[in-house]
């Protein structure tokens, strides 16, 4: 019996038409994820708010050098019984009311501190620009989470096609098996390992589109939006081939964030260093202010009295010694200035490692997809010759299914050098503060 098989069938067997059946959902672009991501990311909105305060708090009154200036009021009331006894003689007093008001306002200024209120600033305003690197920081990582889960999908999606694509085989060769079998060209075996393959090809399918959908959740959460919100993503990777190693790691010594964070951090010790050293020095402040008094006392000798006026006064102090607790705090702020000098060479050396790792995946993948783009070639005229072989007769089912594996295989790691040269781009330009979306 004469076998067809229609060139349609074989195109789809062959070629892209093995995708799946195009959904009628929402296209969501890399750049929405984007926009949306930057929108509604509450570790956006949390180092967003952070970086906020930071800013607040650098200000002069902060750091010390304003005065500070207070009003008060008091009012004391008494009710007593009192015997008051004189020369002239002995008065007694019964409920006597007494009562005295004091208000006004004071004035505290420290004007020399030994530089610490200098120091004060500069570490708040430094403390404000750390805060704006974590903000920046936690801003790319995010957006290099959603540009990966992005990528993942399309990487997913293409391997998806491809399993469809075996299915649509495996279900081509069941009906062959099935026509033989009918006019006794083959025993019923022939068709149960043609059902088992394609009972395997659909499980290893609905395994994928699993996957699939729990990484569509995964990038929901990132967008902060409903899990279950369907979309469609785009269907295909670029690889910018032009990163350089030495431009790679030059710019990450400028711009990474861990390492800018431990420059800062660095920068912090010597401050700190500055404010302790400032205890050795005199503080001098003033103090001023304006009272009013009236108080009223019958009982007493003096039955009323009013006053009001200016004070104002000088205070100075000076730490002689406190059990030699300066030195040691001293000696700490030394060494941990050393420290702080030294995970920043750590960290630099571990950047510049992962600098090179990356690139090295880098440079495998792009290799790996020229191999792919090969091999993809020749595994798909395999399998047209195969299944023109098998329609004539003259191979097995089971060399059919050998050319296929191939042929899926051949496309699930081209799709996986794509996405591994992908993913390590957008780590590297993550390293470099450098994230797009191309």
């Amino acid at each position: 019996m004469k076998l067809k098989l229609t060139g349609y069938l074989i195109l789809c067997c062959m070629l892209s038409a093995f995708a799946v059946k195009a959904q009628r959902v929402p296209l969501l672009t890399l750049k929405d994820a984007i926009d949306t991501a930057l929108q509604n990311n509450y570790n956006i909105k949390l180092a967003q708010n952070n970086a906020t305060i930071a800013q607040n708090n650098v200000s002069l009154g902060n750091a010390g050098f304003l005065p500070s200036l207070t009003g008060s009021f008091t009012n004391n009331n008494s009710v007593q019984n009192s015997t008051v006894t004189r020369t002239t003689g002995t008065q007694s007093f019964t409920n006597v009311r007494s009562r005295n008001n004091n208000y006004g306002v004071a004035m505290d200024w420290t004007i020399f501190d030994g530089f610490a209120m200098f120091a004060n600033y500069d570490a708040l305003k430094t403390r404000e620009r750390l805060s704006g690197i974590t903000s920046r920081d936690t801003v790319l990582q995010t957006l290099t989470n959603v540009i990966n889960t992005y990528y993942s999908l399309i990487n997913q999606n293409q391997i998806l096609k491809s399993l469809k694509g075996a299915i649509g085989i495996s279900k081509a060769q069941l009906q062959f098996a099935k026509d033989k079998f009918a006019v006794g060209a083959v025993a019923r075996l022939d068709v149960y390992n043609a059902e088992v393959n394609v009972n395997t090809d659909t499980a290893n399918y609905l395994a994928q589109l699993q996957l699939f959908k729990t990484t569509k959740i995964q990038l929901n959460q990132l967008l902060v939006r409903n899990l279950q919100t369907d979309f469609a993503v785009t269907d295909t990777i670029v690889v910018d081939e032009k990163l350089a190693l030495g431009d790679v790691l030059a710019a990450a010594a400028a711009q990474n964030p861990r390492i800018l964070s431990a420059q800062i951090a660095k920068q912090l010790a010597e401050i700190n260093l500055r404010q302790v050293r400032a205890v050795r020095y005199p503080v001098v402040g003033l103090t001023t202010g304006y009272n009013f008094t009236n108080s009223r006392s019958p009982s007493g000798a003096l039955l009323a009295n009013d006053a009001r006026g200016l004070t104002y006064g000088l205070t100075a102090s000076i730490n002689i010694f406190d059990g030699f607790n300066q030195r040691r705090r001293e000696n700490n702020a030394k060494i941990q200035v050393e420290n702080s000098a030294i995970q920043a060479k750590n960290i630099k050396l571990g950047i510049d490692a992962q600098v090179n790792s990356l690139y090295t995946n880098y440079l495998s993948g792009l290799e790996l997809i020229k191999l792919g783009q090969a091999n993809v070639a020749i595994a798909k005229r395999n399998l047209e010759i195969t299944l023109d072989k098998y329609k004539l007769g003259n191979i097995t089912p089971l060399e059919v299914r050998q050319a296929e594996e191939n042929f899926v295989n051949a496309q699930v790691n081209y799709y996986s050098a794509e996405y591994q040269a992908k993913s390590a781009e957008i780590s590297l330009k993550q390293i470099t503060n450098n994230i797009n979306i191309q």
